[in-house]
């Protein structure tokens, strides 16, 4: 798997070409995390895309904002209030990432 999300990131870097309007990697790599993230995409997964070796460094580049931390709050209190309806729950769910095909 890790050759294939290699390529993937390759192919992107390729896509990407030369940075531009003051933008650095770094930049992209949060972006990376943090789409990966909000996704679903299971950290140590996330972590092997993004070539974070460990999980401090990692967490540095997944940034939470206060429209996060609001969304978090609404869904929990749909589970706990009782009031999240069916559509809410199907939207809410997460379905396993495929990667490399």
């Amino acid at each position: 798997m890790q050759g294939s999300a290699n390529t993937a990131l390759q192919n992107a870097r390729r896509l990407i070409g030369p940075l531009r309007g003051g933008r650095i990697a770094h930049d992209f790599r949060r972006t990376a995390v943090r789409n990966l993230e909000r996704q679903g995409v299971s950290r140590s997964v996330a972590m092997k895309i993004t070539g974070h070796r460990t999980e401090g460094v990692y967490r540095r580049y997944a940034i939470v904002s206060d429209a996060d931390l609001q969304e978090a709050t609404r869904k929990l209190a749909g589970t706990i209030s009782g009031t999240q309806t069916e559509g809410e729950a199907l939207h809410t769910a997460r379905e396993p990432v495929k990667l490399g095909g």
